[in-house]
């Protein structure tokens, strides 16, 4: 009698017994005993399945080595390799052929650890000729089911990975795309004035040391990098011959100036970075006590990128040279940061800042 019949051990429909031939599918009997080997062989090959055998575990391998094949129906109980070790063998060497075990034990727990292993039904002896040919009936089709669901899954797999490689392919090219952008936008505003040419470089390859060294998540040390390339923006609202001016700028020169950093915003505010960059544009030129301007914005209401920007920003001006007066040196800017730590300057970016150069060996290039 086989499990078949019952819902509640094997759960699965039942093919009709006049089903059409089935080709010449391939079935390994392995049994010790000869005469249930030979009736198994005959039932099965009535319905037109190939079927081989074999009266041991040794045997059944060597024939699965000359040819695979569709199923294996096994007895458990055999001399030497038992049937359910030869079949955990079979199931994770060919992985595409089903398991059918036959058993005088009709013992749940024996089921329960078959089912386990990976096998499909088992057939409980003296057979029933319509219980075998239903069983292994559910089994091809379960097979040639398991088999699709994993042709599928592939095929899945392998159309994300290829969306995903496009996906990404399409990302580096607009992240190249925008850091060219950004770059041109940097060079326009320093034809403008070319006494700070190189200057939002520099404070760009500065401001991103002084992030990392302060531990700043990679995200915000690049959007304070692209943020910092283009952060005098603004200055092409400016005359150039205000930007060049070799002598003190008088207060209007001065207040005309202090409008680039809204100037930068309006401009980048409604492009969609991937970061607040237009933000930190804007904040470049406050102070943690709201000394700053545009806004005099202080404290937590500043964007952690902007203060950074800040401290490298001033670091820069002061170092180097201007078309009103000459540079005071790195020593003097590292005293100015210092000095108004915690005040003007967020204590952690400028403590960053310091270390950088008094012990991490950092130049202005």
């Amino acid at each position: 009698m086989s499990l078949a019949a019952h819902p509640h051990v094997f759960p699965f429909s039942v093919a009709p017994l006049d089903a059409p031939a089935h080709g010449r599918t391939r079935i390994l009997i392995v049994d010790d005993e000869a005469p249930v080997r030979n009736m198994l062989r005959m039932i099965l090959e009535a319905k037109g399945y190939d079927c081989r055998t074999a009266e041991n575990a040794a045997a059944a391998r060597k024939e699965l080595e000359a040819q695979s094949c569709e199923l294996m129906l096994c007895d458990i109980n055999m001399p030497g390799e038992s049937g359910l070790e030869l079949t955990r063998f079979v199931l994770a060497t060919y992985p595409d052929t089903a398991a059918i075990m036959v058993t005088a034990i009709g013992d749940p727990m024996v089921a329960e650890s078959m089912m386990t292993a990976g096998v499909y039904d088992y057939i409980i002896k003296p057979m029933d000729r319509n219980g075998i040919l239903i069983s292994v009936a559910n089994a091809l089709r379960r097979r040639e089911l398991e088999i699709a669901n994993r042709s599928y899954r592939r095929d899945l797999e392998r159309m994300v990975d290829d969306r995903t490689e496009s996906l990404q392919r399409s990302m580096e090219k607009l992240e190249g795309a925008m850091e060219g952008i950004v770059s041109a936008i940097a060079l326009t505003v320093e034809t403008r004035d070319p006494y700070t040419a190189g200057h939002q470089r520099r404070v760009a390859d500065l401001a991103v040391a002084i992030a990392v060294e302060a531990g700043m998540g990679s995200d915000q040390v690049e959007a304070l990098r692209m943020a910092a390339i283009i952060h005098d923006l603004g200055k092409i609202s400016v005359p150039a011959e205000i930007l060049s001016k070799p002598s003190r700028l008088t207060a209007n020169e001065f207040n005309l100036i202090k409008e680039h950093p809204q100037v930068g915003y309006d401009i980048l505010k409604d492009i969609d970075f991937p970061w607040p960059v237009a933000r930190i544009v804007y904040q470049h030129h406050e102070k943690m006590d709201g000394s700053g301007y545009p806004l005099g914005l202080m404290g937590d209401h500043l964007l952690p990128a902007s203060r950074v920007l800040t401290v490298a920003d001033v670091v820069e001006a002061m170092a180097s040279h201007r078309p009103y007066r000459p540079g005071l040196g790195i020593a003097k800017a590292l005293e100015e940061i210092e000095s108004q730590a915690g005040r003007l300057y967020d204590p952690d970016a400028a403590q960053a800042c310091l270390r950088l150069f008094r012990h991490r060996g950092f130049v202005l290039e």
